[in-house]
């Protein structure tokens, strides 16, 4: 037992697994990945809802610390709706320390197929606290006219 306290230095070492802690190991913390394949450069967790109401489509896209410029929507003819934007990495200085880089960051798009019940040219987007709502009014559906025929005999 007493090569155990030499080994760890007399004290509980981060490094290692400690079911107690709220560190969480990362075996690949000291290895650098290509940009290519590193997920923390990407922010494609853009969280989208989609809700039918009697009156409309609506979209909430939960993109926070985003302001309404960083972020564009936009219809294409296809009737295909677009979300997308960048959210850009904070400046790092020399100094600094990072302890834990949980934050994503870069550009994000979101592509979603209309029905073909939509009024286009009357979309609508508004941006509060980091959500964006997005909401695609619906062609009023006109009920059929009916007409009673009268039974003869």
């Amino acid at each position: 037992m007493a090569m155990i306290p030499s080994f760890f230095g007399n004290r509980r070492s981060s490094s290692f697994f400690d079911p107690f802690s709220l560190h969480v190991w990362d075996p690949f913390k000291d290895f650098p990945l290509p940009s290519s394949l590193n997920t923390q450069n990407s922010f494609v967790n853009a969280r989208i809802d989609w809700k039918e109401t009697p009156e409309a489509h609506v979209f909430k896209a939960d993109l926070p610390g985003l302001k309404k410029e960083q972020v564009k929507v936009e219809i294409e003819e296809d009737r295909v709706l677009q979300i997308s934007g960048e959210r850009n990495v904070e400046k790092e200085d020399k100094n600094d320390t990072w302890h834990r880089v949980e934050r994503s960051s870069g550009k994000f798009t979101r592509r979603f197929r209309l029905p073909d019940n939509v009024k286009m040219d009357q979309v609508k987007a508004s941006m509060e606290n980091g959500v964006l709502t997005v909401t695609v009014p619906k062609v009023e559906v006109k009920k059929p006219d009916v007409k009673a025929i009268e039974i003869s005999g």
